[in-house]
């Protein structure tokens, strides 16, 4: 097994990379890999020592170099789930199958431009075993869109949590929350216009909701909403099993 303090040699300079390979067994969510702010080299280092331990690595906000090089790398021993919108991939060992919990998450974006964090959350909520329902491009601007696959995904598929996501001005997790009997989690993102377009003012206004049943996590953070989300769902999960 690598050491948790196992030395890479980046190919511009040296760093010291401690995988936590006991996150998953301890809090039931898998470390991610950002590869955004790493060189591929270190990248790859890192996802190397997560194959070799746990059989999977996963790796978010992925470049194109980055994807070219785990799809040369890791050909012979793993496959290469590859999610474009999100640009985040799975490392799989062949033969290892990924768990099914139970957990029965529902996911909805206000416009299109949300869906690759939507997409990271929903990656993250499917490496915890969770079944993942979306619907996307229902928000505010024409309401009349949500009414249908929210009502399908609260009372036909019963999700457990709803992952919401919105930039602009942030207005659909508190639509969402107000209707639903089942706990929320607002997601907003850096889509929008000039002042507050960075994600700020979707992040003020989904802290300031007035309804019951939401809460917030930072501006683009799939990865936090869809860990939170799954950690929600498998618990009303396993209370359902008894």
């Amino acid at each position: 097994m690598p050491s948790n303090a196992e030395r890479m040699d980046g190919s511009d300079n040296n760093c010291i990379a401690r995988p936590d390979f006991e996150r998953v067994q301890r809090k039931g969510v898998p470390e991610v890999i950002l590869a955004e702010h790493k060189s591929t080299e270190e990248a790859l280092t890192i996802a190397r020592q997560f194959l070799a331990v746990e059989g999977r690595a996963i790796l978010s906000r992925v470049s194109e170099e980055l994807k070219a090089r785990l799809c040369e790398e890791f050909r012979q021993e793993a496959t290469l789930e590859w999610y474009p919108r999100a640009r985040a991939a799975v490392l799989r060992k062949h033969g290892m199958v990924r768990s099914d919990s139970g957990g029965r998450v529902g996911i909805l974006t206000a416009g299109t431009s949300d869906i690759p964090r939507a997409e990271e959350a929903a990656l993250i909520c499917r490496e915890m075993g969770c079944t993942v329902f979306t619907a996307y491009d229902v928000g505010v601007a024409g309401l009349h869109r949500l009414f249908e696959p929210l009502q399908n995904m609260v009372e036909r598929e019963k999700v457990d949590v709803l992952i919401v996501v919105a930039g602009m001005d942030g207005a659909l997790p508190s639509v969402v929350a107000g209707l639903v009997p089942v706990p929320v989690i607002g997601l907003p993102t850096s889509v929008g216009y000039g002042l507050g377009g960075d994600g700020t003012a979707a992040l003020l206004s989904m802290l300031q909701t007035c309804a019951p049943g939401l809460v917030v996590v930072n501006i683009d953070n799939g990865i936090g909403a869809g860990a939170a989300a799954g950690m929600i769902a498998n618990r009303v999960a396993a209370a359902r099993k008894g």
